[in-house]
């Protein structure tokens, strides 16, 4: 009944808010794979071998974490410093580009003898432009510069933003009403009614958060008024039992730490 009841609800609000989503990029795939930080099975996290893995493995995404150097280039890492990634030290807003550039990643292995570095914004675009949609962790940087980029290379298409503070929620609706933002569910919202008014009061394009947080009603209610739902199934414990979770429960895609084992797992449900 309550699952009814969110349905008929939810097509309401659709009906009332027809056009209150900007699309995210055009799917390929029934079930949408976003990789965490690029495919970290093999290489280091978000390093651009990570993120040419991803496409290999065929994910719809990659998610990068987006900073800002002391002179203004626009790099990806997700830690404020640089001190756990890489031989270096200090935060990466006081680092100059050059600086950053001449960084060495750490490897995954102590056999792994290749040369990893931080990549800008500017060689990610290069690498994913028509092959690979971009999931932006939006860490710290502006999003004029950041969409100036994503010109540049034409994909401003291509491309949804992760918002982590509102103050990025106010500069992206200014900077480009059009482009598709996600956020995580507050702590507040932990039912389909509390999901709906949350809903009512920003106006949002995608939900992420941990699967865990949604349940089936929530996810068809947000289902049926055309809001996708993708949330984080990474972490120590995933693997089918999780995706098994995430789909009862009707989501119909994921962020994930293994891009080529939840390929394999949807090829062999059919959702690939």
């Amino acid at each position: 009944m309550l699952l009814l009841w969110a349905i008929v609800t939810a097509t309401q609000l659709k009906a009332q808010n027809a056009d209150q989503f900007n699309p995210v990029p055009k799917l390929k795939h029934k079930f949408i794979i976003v990789a965490h930080r690029g495919d970290h099975t093999y290489y280091p996290e978000n390093t651009i071998e990570a993120y040419a893995q991803a496409i290999k493995d065929k994910a719809d995404y990659i998610e990068i974490d987006l900073r800002t150097t002391s002179d203004g280039k626009l790099v990806s890492m997700h830690d404020a410093s640089v001190n756990r990634m890489t031989g270096g030290k200090g935060l990466m807003k006081d680092l100059t580009f050059n600086e950053v550039e001449n960084l060495k990643v750490h490897p995954k292995n102590a056999t792994d003898t290749a040369a990893y570095h931080v990549p800008s914004f500017e060689e990610i675009l290069k690498l994913c432009r028509n092959k690979i949609h971009i999931y932006i962790d939006f860490k710290e940087a502006d999003a004029t510069a950041t969409l100036n980029m994503l010109k540049q290379f034409h994909m401003e298409k291509q491309v949804l933003v992760y918002i982590n503070k509102p103050s990025q929620f106010i500069d992206w609706r200014k900077t480009d009403p059009q482009m598709p933002l996600m956020v995580s569910l507050p702590d507040s919202v932990k039912s389909t009614e509390q999901l709906r008014l949350f809903l009512k009061q920003y106006h949002l394009d995608v939900l992420d958060g941990s699967y865990n947080e949604y349940d089936a009603q929530m996810v068809a209610f947000a289902t049926a008024i055309g809001l996708p739902v993708w949330p984080d199934a990474q972490g120590p414990q995933e693997g089918q039992p999780v995706w098994d979770k995430a789909i009862e429960k009707g989501l119909k895609g994921l962020q994930t730490d293994n891009p080529p084992a939840l390929a394999k797992y949807l090829k062999q449900k059919g959702l690939r």
